[in-house]
């Protein structure tokens, strides 16, 4: 389109009082600015569609309606000589709309320096335009179908895909999944008018602290009122360090012009959660369609900023929050000790709740747990959520699955040696068979069943402190298990090894350390009167205190084991996929290949799966006895999930984040043992990291300090854990998505938390 043509066009029309064309920003249409007779008006234009001409015709009746009530308020649509208020001529060879409206001055509400003020203005002044809205209807309008529209929030999901950092991507996916849990059979039943659809800080004008003005109606539309509400905040949070902070001036002021209702508010968390994934959504389609046009995407950093914010807000105290300003009641949780006495009821004391004040949680989003008080907690500790929380990637291969076909694996199905192909191929070719199974201590019983069969005898060399389970076999294995004080007892059959500790064992020289604790065990192996059917060992010990074996134990000690006929077990249930950084498998440190390797719930995110890898040569001697059969080993939606699993892993770069992150985790940790004596020895690798605290002046085990620090941690709403034999080593071992933010939280609370321990002693 020639602007002359537009300036001829505009003379004839208006007498234009000068040729000067000013053309505007615009999302997807060519806009310009005019004079005539001495008043600035806007030409807005589009390429001729039949549907978007009679959409532009209902916003124009929109504007007639408004345009009643308060001329200065919203734009007032110019006929053209004949009377119409819209129009369509040929230009250039192509049918064209054109529309005239009114200029309206004012600074753009994007350039207005942030007040509550201000946000009181917008609340009363939409709630205001929303009143003279409700009275208007139009059959265009509430036929209408949009993207922006939060009602059709479902039409941006393919977009994500769109998105190119996973790690941006994940959070869209997630909230999209939210949505469909907790909003959309509820919207149908909200009441409905006309809404302006876009109240964005470029589409509000201001006069000071004082909103004059609502301009670009065009996506008006008939939906839900709170959806109004929705759009609005999420551009009054945009650049906040703290969100919540600055909804409240806003909401009151709506809220006393234009009640909202209860069932709004609850709502309303996900609502603007959506309105953000919306504009990225669109924002990464725009800029693959055009990648010049700057006004499309120039939101979308402030949007991305925001939705990260936004999810580490928990969605009930969002909530609580927004029902407290408007004075609406709030349903208090029940509290801990309730819960407490209620789960009691029917479940036994042994199954015991960590922490002294216990956690009682209502949700989750990757490395946050949210509580039933509206607390968002960190969650540095639980490695079973292995790729983050409620990955939605996980959680609709499942669904999906389970809505498909979920069976056992008497029958054929594709997901089996589709999974077991992609296990497989993290591991060296002749590892090269799996049995699935739903646990790591199922995994872990099969593999004593499987090595006995290989080796013929039941002996097995296990290692001080180790944990590998709960059914009998496991517990006969783990010596966390049998040997407390209410355990069992060492079995005939079990042999223990000394664990190779750099910090509190003899030897202490990590070029020798590992060949030393080595040769003793070696020793040990020619004293037991029986010969040795496997050795299993974690490759860093967890219940031990988080303590990786010495370097070199396993290089020298691995020879002696299979000399005797026996099989080398590595158990990576807490040490695999890619959480110890450097390596996707721990035992891959002590440069050797385990004859088994165990597996166990982080491989499904938190569903219950397990298995065993091993050789074939070792799988056929088990296969010579009974029938092995598993009713949920291998079924069709723990493959689909355990393929999302490593899916993730690689899209996300978890192996490299756990690296990166790990290695500035440990560095800040080491920094607190420089300022705090307490602190004897800080392990480990990647995001599984052990931290020892003691007594300074005997460097005894201080587990009453330790005991401490967790719990104060969680009064802070940040989980680790304590393990070791003596209960004093903070353990920290959080999901794979864990960031040097999250490292820095846990460790200037750690930081606070021990200077008050020095200021009191």
């Amino acid at each position: 389109m020639k602007e002359k043509e537009i300036y001829d066009f505009l003379i004839e029309e208006f007498e234009a009082e000068s040729s000067r064309l000013e053309k505007l920003d615009g999302y997807a249409n060519m806009n310009f600015s005019f004079l005539a007779l001495g008043e600035k008006y806007i030409l807005k234009t589009y390429p001729f569609e039949e549907q978007l001409f009679q959409l532009l015709k209902a916003e124009t009746e929109i504007l007639v309606h408004l345009s009643g009530k308060a001329n200065d308020s919203y734009p007032v649509a110019i006929p053209f000589k004949d009377g119409s208020l819209i129009q369509t001529k040929e230009l250039d060879g192509n049918k064209t709309i054109f529309r005239v409206l009114s200029y309206l001055p004012g600074d753009f509400m994007g350039d207005a320096f942030p007040s509550q003020k201000l946000y009181g203005s917008l609340g009363k002044a939409l709630a205001e335009m929303n009143l003279q809205l409700k009275k208007h209807t139009n059959l265009v309008i509430k036929g209408k179908q949009s993207p922006w529209d939060l009602q059709y929030f479902g039409l941006n999901k393919s977009l994500a895909s769109l998105i190119p950092i996973p790690h941006d991507r994940k959070v869209v996916d997630y909230f999209f999944l939210q949505f469909e849990e907790n909003i959309g059979s509820k919207l149908p039943n909200l009441r409905r008018q006309v809404i302006h659809g876009d109240a964005n800080e470029w589409n509000i004008l201001v006069e000071g602290d004082e909103v004059s003005a609502f301009i670009d109606f065009g996506d008006s539309c008939f939906s839900p009122l709170i959806n109004e509400v929705a759009i609005a905040l999420t551009y009054v949070i945009y650049d906040k360090e703290n969100p919540l902070y600055w909804v409240s001036d806003f909401l009151k002021s709506y809220h006393q012009v234009f009640p909202l209702l209860v069932e709004e508010l609850e709502l309303l968390y996900y609502l603007i959660a959506a309105r953000l994934c919306t504009s990225v959504c669109q924002s990464a389609k725009s800029k693959l369609a055009n990648p010049e046009n700057a006004y499309a995407t120039v939101s979308e950093k402030s949007a991305w900023q925001t939705l990260h914010r936004w999810i580490r807000i928990s969605p009930l105290h969002a909530e609580i929050k927004f029902k407290e300003l408007l004075g609406f009641p709030i349903s208090k949780s029940k509290d801990e000790e309730a819960a407490l006495k209620d789960r009691h009821q029917f479940i036994s004391p042994l199954l015991s709740v960590s922490y002294k004040k216990p956690l009682s949680l209502s949700g989750s989003a990757f490395q946050y747990m949210y509580d039933t008080h509206g607390n968002t907690i960190l969650d540095a500790y639980n490695n079973i959520p292995h790729v983050g929380h409620c990955h939605p990637k996980v959680v609709q291969a499942g669904q999906r699955q389970m809505a498909k076909l979920n069976t056992n694996t008497r029958y054929l199905y594709d997901l089996l040696p589709r999974y077991a192909e992609k296990l497989l191929g993290k591991f060296p070719k002749h590892l090269n068979r799996v049995f699935f199974v739903n646990s790591g201590s199922a995994a872990s019983d099969l593999a004593i069943r499987i090595a006995a069969a290989y080796s013929g005898n039941r002996n097995v060399m296990v290692m001080e402190h180790g944990y590998h389970g709960n059914t009998q076999i496991s517990i006969d294995i783990s010596d966390y298990k049998f040997s407390n004080k209410k355990g069992q007892g060492q079995a005939s059959n079990i042999l223990k090894s000394s664990i190779p500790d750099l910090y509190r064992g003899k030897y202490q020289n990590p070029e020798t350390a590992g060949w030393s604790y080595a040769q003793e065990a070696i020793a040990q192996l020619k004293g037991f009167e029986k010969p040795i059917g496997a050795f299993v060992s974690e490759p860093i010990v967890g219940c031990g205190g988080q303590v990786p074996l010495a370097p070199g134990y396993l290089k020298a000690l691995y020879p002696a084991i299979r000399a005797q006929g026996g099989i080398c077990i590595s158990d990576e249930v807490q040490t695999g996929f890619g959480r110890v950084g450097e390596y996707f498998w721990g035992y891959e440190a002590q440069e050797v290949i385990p004859d088994m390797v165990i597996l166990g719930k982080p491989m499904g995110n938190g569903h219950p799966i397990g298995a065993v890898i091993t050789t074939q040569e070792v799988a056929e001697a088990f296969e010579k006895g009974v029938e092995f059969f598993s009713s949920f080993g291998g079924n069709p939606v723990s493959c689909a999930i355990g393929i999302s699993v490593l899916e993730v892993i690689e899209e996300e770069g978890l192996q490299q984040n756990a690296l990166e992150v790990g290695e500035f985790y440990k560095k800040a940790l080491n920094e607190l043992k420089n300022d705090f004596s307490c602190i004897g020895d800080v392990r480990g690798s990647g995001l599984f990291l052990g931290v020892e605290l003691v007594k300074p002046d005997s460097n005894d085990p201080d587990t009453a300090l330790a005991s401490l620090v967790k719990n104060e941690l969680r009064n802070q709403n940040i989980l680790i854990s304590t393990d070791g034999p003596y209960d004093n080593v903070l353990k920290t071992k959080p999901p794979l998505c864990f960031s040097k933010s999250n490292a820095d939280q846990v460790f200037d609370a750690i930081t606070t938390i021990l200077q008050k321990v020095e200021f009191h002693s």
